[in-house]
């Protein structure tokens, strides 16, 4: 699984969910939903991976149901790097200072949603100890989902806890028009197709 996901990622959601893109969003939710439901469709899934809170807060926040993920990476992460020839997984912040770098080792398959877990080789790597890998890649998908941090068994759980309603989303940092469009395309259709 990571050689398929090396290189680097950067947010999905602010990348595909620009302006610029607006229309793009527009003319595939037309394609699926009509004309005359398209806005509301856009603005439907956009809603759905724009959350501002997760963990504990929106369990509380969720209580009465709906509820919508954060899926933005945490804990001051920017960029977020595969290095599958050398099991190497790393981070930098916005300014690219390294947030951590340690390598992984395969411990098993999360089994509500089939990620890949992997577990670090140093035992002081705090928040990026554990990363769960969606088994989605830039080629196949146009993006990665994943969810990382210190406590695997809380990183199981999806509507409980402190990584509640939280599932990081990435597109590759060398992302160009025709990647974007396919992954536009591609969400609209897994979400709205009937």
């Amino acid at each position: 699984m990571l050689n398929d996901l090396t290189g680097s990622y950067q947010e999905l959601w602010p990348v595909i969910l620009a302006d610029e893109y607006q229309q793009t969003w527009l003319d595939d939710c037309t394609a699926l939903v009509g004309e005359e439901n398209a806005e509301a469709a856009f603005e439907k899934l956009s809603s759905m991976v724009t959350g501002d809170v997760y963990g504990e807060d929106a369990v509380e926040a969720y209580a009465n149901g709906g509820g919508a993920y954060f899926c933005g990476f945490t804990n001051s992460l920017a960029t977020l790097t595969f290095d599958g020839e050398t099991s190497t997984i790393s981070g930098t912040d916005k300014d690219g200072n390294v947030l951590f770098s340690h390598t992984y080792h395969y411990i098993g398959m999360e089994p509500v949603h089939g990620l890949y877990e992997f577990e670090s080789d140093d035992a002081d790597s705090g928040e990026f100890t554990y990363f769960f890998l969606a088994p989605d890649t830039s080629a196949e998908t146009y993006h990665i989902e994943f969810r990382y941090g210190s406590d695997a068994e809380a990183l199981s759980q999806y509507d409980a806890g402190e990584y509640a309603y939280w599932v990081a989303s990435g597109i590759s940092t060398d992302c160009d028009q025709t990647m974007i469009d396919n992954c536009i395309e591609l969400f609209c259709t897994e979400n709205l197709a009937g």
